[in-house]
């Protein structure tokens, strides 16, 4: 369907891609509207070709914040490429936003995804705390001068719970988490009672399971962005700035962006909210 994008064939290639990548031209708005209704309309591979190929230095960009995590960069960047032919799939112009906005969500999903599968041998949870956990406890722990290594002080997982939303519990866990994976052959005790590995369940799911989650997330996601379109542009930033990013802003910057009170900015949180969920319960 899309064509033939540049690929990374191994980690010293890295900076010819990104010289690569830098020649493909970047899109109007109305070059993006025109060859994403061809290619709704007609399937039209030439333009989903060129709405995937301007938007690579994109997904270069967002994979470069991934760097820390002890993975190949050439794999990041590939399965972020897998978020943006994604997005592409779906991208929907009549609904006002530009194809880059509803990308980072993809590209972000599918990246996070990996690195969750890839970067410890025991399986981390994935609910979206603890995502929120993962992908955050590292700069706020810098952010708070707090020690790379060893437990927190209560002080320390107080202010990182109430930043991110979760409980003090899921802060301590995850941080012990990200102490480093021990070997899975290690004796449990001096007595000789087994390893690590011996008390492993498989949690996974199988492959049918996956699959019915996997079009469930789909189906989640569109309607949430499809639900921004009945919020004002204030409502719709202060609602992705809280709700959806990543790197969730708090009361105290949004109502330094926009001038308002803290209290002003938590109800026009919530009314979006709100707005939000009724819009999803009436396309249900």
């Amino acid at each position: 369907m899309y064509g033939s994008i540049p690929i990374i064939a191994s980690e010293d290639s890295l900076g010819l891609y990104l010289k690569e990548i830098k020649k493909f031209p970047l899109l109007t708005l109305e070059e993006e509207k025109n060859l994403s209704k061809s290619l709704n309309a007609d399937g039209d591979t030439d333009a989903a070709h060129r709405l995937v190929t301007s938007h690579l230095r994109l997904v270069a960009k967002i994979s470069m914040g991934y760097k820390g995590y002890g993975l190949p960069l050439s794999d990041i960047i590939a399965e972020g490429n897998i978020g943006l032919m994604q997005a592409v799939k779906r991208f929907d112009p009549d609904r006002g936003f530009r194809l880059a906005t509803y990308a980072i969500w993809w590209i972000k999903a599918a990246i996070q995804e990996y690195v969750l599968r890839s970067w410890s041998l025991v399986k981390m949870g994935t609910t979206a705390n603890q995502k929120k956990l993962f992908f955050n406890l590292r700069k706020i722990k810098n952010n708070i001068h707090a020690l790379e290594e060893g437990d927190l002080k209560p002080e320390q997982i107080a202010h990182i719970a109430e930043n991110l939303g979760v409980t003090e519990t899921d802060v301590v866990d995850m941080n012990r988490r990200l102490g480093g994976d021990s070997s899975l052959n290690t004796q449990i005790s001096d007595e000789g009672d087994g390893q690590w590995q011996d008390f492993l369940v498989d949690e996974s799911q199988n492959q049918e399971t996956s699959l019915v989650v996997s079009d469930e997330m789909d189906k989640r996601r569109k309607q949430l962005y499809d639900s921004l379109s009945c919020l004002n542009e204030r409502e719709k930033s202060i609602f992705i700035s809280r709700r959806i990013d990543e790197d969730s802003k708090t009361l105290e910057e949004l109502s330094q962006r926009f001038g308002i009170s803290r209290e002003r900015v938590r109800q026009i949180e919530s009314k979006a909210f709100e707005k939000v969920k009724s819009f999803i319960s009436r396309t249900n």
